[in-house]
């Protein structure tokens, strides 16, 4: 990924070609090996960053026309700050402790940086012209052979964690390999959300055909002409959804002892299954192998003209499984529940599938878990959410 951007830019490549220790890491361009003076009138090496604005694989303006230092602050060849390179002028109170400073040199009162070669290369010399002085050979232009190419999930680059500095968090997501089972209206909210995070796979795991129901409780918006040719939903959604994530793979069958192999080796699932005695299997397969899950439920019932009911997400974990059968049911829907029915109900089948995988997050760190909640139930009606089965 990252070697295709510096090929496709000629910004970015230029910066390479002359010498510049380039690397692009989630949404920011990283300029490596940059030599300053701190205070002590000392040479030391230390690291550019810039957010990167991308269309697609092309580089836009750099906006905001800042960028963050990670070292000491840098200093003249005297050793004293240099002064006006910091929003507001503002210079640390004391420039050797080593941290995260933001780097404010505007070429202009309106019109910033054309691209990210004018950008970095300016900031380089600004920070290394005075280690040059002190120490003669000190460049930033190092020519070093670029590291091997990420190897990435996405066709394209994700910008938003590391600019806003979550992309520790996203990290803790990579190792994942998930599979969601049944793939209609809730499973394919599930896919949508999951498919926009770096975990390494996706399994989609559903037999059925995608008819024009189910248009109508999924993301997006198949044409007729898709719909004419009848394809299986994992198909449907995989074809879609490998466009962003490289790494989803269907599996049109439904889930029994025959294709149990199927959940090998992944690391958490979704249940988005009707409830039944083919739920029940899954279950215990799952906990057999000892895997993490969360089952999705919901219940909405007609009355007096309008509709009403509780969704429902049940997480269920190696350490704490015994309240699965309480909560999970392997009945048919019968009748009074109006969901089996293929209702149209997309915004509740988004929000079923936001919560489920929010509270996946939470079982992996990613979110803050206060209550550590392996229940929880949304009632449309008083717009009420409910926690239960705590640790």
């Amino acid at each position: 990924m990252s070697a295709a951007l510096f090929n496709l830019n000629s910004d970015l490549k230029r910066l390479r070609e002359e010498g510049y220790a380039m690397r692009i890491t989630g949404g920011c361009l990283v300029m490596q090996e940059v030599p300053y003076v701190n205070a002590r009138r000392e040479v030391k090496i230390g690291t550019l960053m810039s957010s990167l604005c991308l269309s697609g694989d092309t580089t836009q303006k750099p906006e905001p026309h800042t960028v963050e230092f990670h070292g000491e602050f840098p200093c003249n060849a005297d050793g004293t700050p240099i002064l006006g390179i910091t929003p507001g002028g503002s210079i640390p109170a004391d420039p050797l402790v080593v941290g995260k400073h933001t780097l404010s040199s505007k070429p202009g009162p309106q019109q910033g940086y054309e691209d990210y070669y004018q950008k970095m290369s300016t900031y380089a010399t600004i920070v290394a012209g005075p280690a040059a002085v002190v120490q003669a050979g000190a460049t930033p232009r190092v020519y070093r052979q670029p590291d091997a190419d990420e190897d990435s999930v996405f066709n394209y680059l994700e910008t938003a964690s590391d600019r806003v500095g979550i992309g520790h968090l996203t990290a803790k997501l990579e190792c994942e390999r998930i599979a969601i089972i049944g793939v209609g209206g809730t499973g394919s909210y599930v896919l949508d959300q999951v498919a926009k995070t770096p975990v390494r796979e996706i399994r989609l795991i559903d037999g059925d055909d995608f008819l024009q129901h189910n248009a109508f409780r999924a993301p997006g918006a198949p044409s007729i002409e898709t719909l004419r040719d009848v394809p299986k939903k994992v198909d449907y959604l995989a074809s879609n959804y490998s466009r962003m994530h490289r790494y989803i793979v269907p599996h049109a069958v439904q889930l029994d002892t025959s294709t149990a192999n199927l959940l090998d080796g992944i690391t958490f699932a979704f249940l988005c299954m009707d409830a039944g005695e083919s739920k029940r299997l899954v279950v215990e397969m799952l906990e057999a192998r000892g895997t993490p899950f969360i089952d999705v439920g919901m219940g909405l019932e007609l009355v007096n003209g309008t509709l009403g009911g509780i969704l429902r997400v049940t997480a269920s974990t190696p350490e704490k499984r015994d309240h699965v059968r309480e909560r999970v049911s392997f009945e048919g829907g019968g009748n009074e529940n109006v969901y089996t029915s293929n209702i149209q109900v997309a915004d509740l089948n988004m929000l079923n599938a936001a919560l489920a995988v929010i509270k996946w997050k939470k079982l992996r760190g990613f979110y803050r878990d206060l209550e550590n909640e392996h229940h929880c139930t949304y009632t449309t009606d008083g717009n009420m959410l409910l926690n239960g089965n705590q640790e």
